[in-house]
């Protein structure tokens, strides 16, 4: 179940996995390592030393002791035993069994990758679930639903989820553009008030194209709103709502689609709660523009049949 900001400062053995992942573009590049080494195999550190960990990442253990203060806990013994119960989950539910689909190996049947892929993205959704901020959730959906025009921002995989939410809207009867091409983006983030809702939309929250949409929207004076995975990304800074995602990006998989998965299912969340907020009318739409399109499409067989003639 979804928990508030709170919920999570109060215990930070909870989704330690998916806090540490969230805090690495916060991280200096030496307790980086320390992260990298934990995530790949939460088990095997949870084992180690402060001193076998710092080995392992070729730092000091001064920096195993920071990196531990940095993703919330009191000290190492602490990390250790939320990583020992974070492996003890990833166990039950598969998790040593199923690498990341990155992790190219030529060894691997069809059925191991079709296997590991499912997997991750069944993970991928249920820990943005498990750790949304169901606090800012409800005021995007209260911004959403009371802007005179939504405006959603992204580029590439990105850009195909802020497409998804513009269709969404509209059907819904609301007034929402989607731009993924910087130069549109921008002339419409500049001339966006007070009544609007910018949305920027980006799985490392570091795409400059989105951050600088997204800053010009908050300047003009639109409530701006951030979906990605880093709680600590630069996006953050200019957003009045941020909605995170947990999925398991990796080095050769950037814009998987975990990522992708997981920011349509927040999409989704965001949509449906706004539909609720006027329910009639948004069942009224859906089920005109429904209409719209399939009489559209008979109508143009019956042209096509009366030409043939």
């Amino acid at each position: 179940m979804a928990k508030d900001s709170s919920d999570l400062k109060a215990d930070p053995t909870r989704d330690v996995l998916v806090r540490m992942r969230s805090s690495l573009p916060q991280l200096q590049p030496a307790e980086h390592r320390v992260a990298e080494v934990v995530l790949k195999d939460p088990a095997a550190a949870a084992q180690l030393s402060i001193t076998e960990l710092a080995s392992r990442a070729d730092t000091s253990v001064a920096t195993v002791a920071r990196f531990s203060h940095s993703v919330g806990f009191g000290g190492y013994p602490q990390l250790r035993l939320a990583l020992a119960g974070a492996a003890a989950r990833e166990s039950a539910l598969g998790g040593p069994a199923r690498k990341p689909p990155a992790d190219l190996d030529e060894a691997e049947s069809t059925e191991d990758i079709v296997a590991a892929i499912v997997h991750h993205e069944v993970r991928a959704l249920q820990e943005t679930a498990e750790h949304l901020d169901l606090t800012a959730l409800d005021a995007a959906i209260a911004a959403v639903a009371a802007a005179d025009r939504v405006e959603i921002f992204g580029v590439q995989a990105s850009g195909l989820v802020a497409t998804d939410l513009q269709y969404k809207l509209i059907r819904a009867g609301r007034i929402a553009f989607a731009w993924t091409e910087f130069h549109s983006a921008m002339t419409s983030a500049v001339l966006l008030g007070a009544g609007d809702v910018a949305i920027g939309i980006s799985h490392s929250g570091a795409t400059l194209d989105v951050i600088e949409t997204l800053a010009a929207a908050k300047e003009a004076g639109a409530t701006t709103i951030a979906i990605t995975n880093f709680s600590g990304a630069p996006i953050v800074d200019h957003a009045d709502i941020v909605l995170t995602t947990a999925a398991r990006e990796t080095a050769f998989r950037s814009g998987a689609l975990a990522s992708r998965t997981a920011q349509l299912a927040v999409v989704d969340f965001l949509f449906v709660g706004v539909a609720r907020t006027s329910l009639e009318a948004t069942t009224e739409a859906l089920t005109r523009t429904y209409q719209a399109v399939r009489d559209g499409k008979s109508f143009k067989r019956r042209r096509s049949a009366g030409r043939g003639k």
